[in-house]
């Protein structure tokens, strides 16, 4: 492998013909860097110790240790992926000489800040879907803990090996691919114990399917984009190489920035998530009762929470054969636990367990008053319980026209008011993770970009890359990551923008670089099982250091 990425090595000099990437930096930036970097762990770092002093869940000195390296594992991710990918968005300013490297690199970093914390959440919890359910369950277990590390570390692994050699390699695809091992794994060590404890192979499907469209996508797009310029705007700037040093003209130079700014903007939204849900695991595991339930909601919405789920409990009820229908929760739990194992919660047992667990936990949660003020023995319980509620009610009505025959629009209207209050209080993101998830994508910009910047710029396609092609490459890609972050879909930055730089360097009429485009698909071809490999046996490692392995 080394041999085949070898055409892709680090110039320590001007390219030929390119732009200036040498620039010298400030002393006083490595200083400013420094300090941001200091400041957003240790902000983190008090977040952590005001959350769990604030529900009285002293953390021991271990745990705290422990969580503070899982954490750091994870921005690290964050981090690496900010120099891995975002690279991709300021190749095309930077070649096009609309800005200079180091004032992209910095412009990017921002806009992926803002990305980042204006972002929704969904991505962040479709990624956590995929996990094995009995491991989300029991995050908090010697299986769990060696889950989150074996996958942070399978993608870290990977992303600074692809990185090295200078390739533009999908971060996403690298922990799609990480998460994907440890559940087929944890399968294959459970013994047989139920499809709980593997992959949720219906939403990996549906993941999978965004990742390897990424790149048609990007290049027909793109390809189709730039031809449609050429029609529409005669302007030969545009599709002629950029003067040595010459900034473009000012109306073509705004495009560009812009084209860069909404790639780091929705690059920022889509990636970031990913690092918050696997920060939300973390955190959920090593401080449940800080974490597992989202004790902001104000006292003032437990009664339309309370409310909500009684109508649902009752639209559940009236369809649930009372010969089926659990009588006690231990058995509604498992009813619940089999529908997501075989993926079947559309019968009138599953109603029968919604409605008994949904009643339970609306008493619950009207005795405590508000989810503040649920205690630390009951947390783990209270969130396990809505957890197994919310994907049991989403998959009982996901086939929309089986759920529209099976029940009434109102009580649709009460299941879907239902899914919502049970998703704000379980799938929260606290806004100190939101910002330290930024700073460190937005830190990561800054720092190893050259790589993949030289790559993407000048070994893609035959010729220098023209205004046009640079524009096409990265509006399609701001266009389709906005998209699927709306969907709640994680997509590859890195496939869908270089392999938009490809279709726009054929319909120039240019060639393509035969050797980057055979390594870059090798890459693409060959991260999700190495990636699912190098998971997989981590976690394995983990399990067995643990003494956990037969104990899953």
């Amino acid at each position: 492998m080394a041999t085949t990425f070898s055409a892709l090595p680090e110039p320590v000099e001007r390219p030929s013909g390119g732009p200036r990437l040498d620039h010298r930096i400030h002393p006083a930036s490595r200083w400013i860097f420094l300090a941001i970097l200091v400041a957003g762990v240790s902000y983190a770092g008090y977040s952590i110790f005001v959350d769990t002093a604030e529900v009285g869940e002293g953390l021991a000195l271990g745990t705290f240790a422990f969580l503070g390296l899982a954490l750091l594992i994870a921005l690290g991710f964050e981090f690496v992926n900010g120099f891995h990918d975002t690279a991709n968005a300021v190749a095309t300013v930077i070649y096009t000489n609309s800005m200079s490297a180091p004032l992209a690199v910095v412009w990017s970093g921002f806009f992926n800040f803002l990305g980042v914390m204006l972002s929704s959440g969904a991505v962040a919890y479709s990624i956590i879907t995929l996990l094995p359910v009995d491991l989300i369950l029991h995050v908090g277990s010697n299986a769990g803990f060696a889950m989150i590390f074996a996958l942070l570390l399978a993608a870290v692994i990977w992303n600074l090996g692809t990185w090295f050699v200078g390739l533009p390699n999908s971060s996403s695809h690298a922990l799609i691919g990480s998460i994907l091992g440890v559940g087929f794994a944890n399968q294959l060590l459970s013994a047989g114990t139920g499809g709980t404890s593997g992959v949720d192979w219906s939403q990996a499907t549906k993941i999978l399917t965004g990742l390897w469209m990424a790149p048609l996508i990007g290049f027909a797009a793109s390809f189709l984009l730039l031809r449609l310029m050429k029609v529409l705007l005669r302007n030969p700037k545009l599709y002629s190489a950029p003067d040595a040093d010459a900034p473009p003209p000012t109306g073509i130079r705004a495009l560009l920035i812009f084209t860069c700014t909404a790639v780091s903007f929705a690059h920022g939204g889509n990636d970031g998530q990913k690092g918050m849900g696997l920060i939300m695991l973390i955190l959920i595991g090593c401080a449940p009762t800080a974490y597992a339930l989202n004790r902001t909601m104000p006292e003032s919405a437990t009664p339309a929470f309370v409310s909500s789920v009684t109508a649902a409990a009752g639209a559940f009820a009236a369809h649930a054969a009372p010969a089926v229908t659990p009588v006690d929760l231990a058995g509604s739990r498992a009813v619940l636990t089999r529908a997501l194992q075989t993926r079947h919660a559309d019968t009138p047992e599953v109603y029968g367990a919604a409605d008994a667990l949904s009643r339970d936990v609306a008493q619950r949660i009207g005795g405590y008053g508000s989810l503040d003020k649920v205690p630390a023995a009951a947390t783990p319980n209270l969130r396990n319980d809505m957890y197994l509620l919310l994907d049991s009610a989403r998959l009982a009505t996901k086939d929309k026209d089986k759920a529209a025959a099976t029940f009434s629009p109102s009580e649709l209207a009460s299941i879907k008011a239902y899914q919502t209050n049970l998703e704000q209080g379980t799938r929260y993101i606290p806004i100190w993770v939101k910002i330290t998830v930024a700073l460190a994508l937005g830190l990561g910009t800054m720092v190893g970009w050259r790589r993949i910047v030289v790559t993407v710029g000048e070994k893609i396609g035959k010729t220098h890359m023209t205004y046009g092609m640079g524009a096409s490459a990265e509006l399609v890609a701001a266009a389709t990551i906005l998209g699927a972050e709306f969907g709640g879909l994680p997509v590859s930055t890195t496939h869908i923008l270089s392999s938009g730089v490809a279709g726009a360097s054929v319909a120039s009429g240019a060639g393509l670089q035969p050797r980057t485009i055979g390594s870059m698909a090798l890459a693409w071809v060959l991260t999700l099982p190495a990636a699912m490999a190098l998971a997989g046996g981590l976690y394995w490692l983990f399990l067995t250091a643990s003494g956990s392995v037969g104990a899953i």
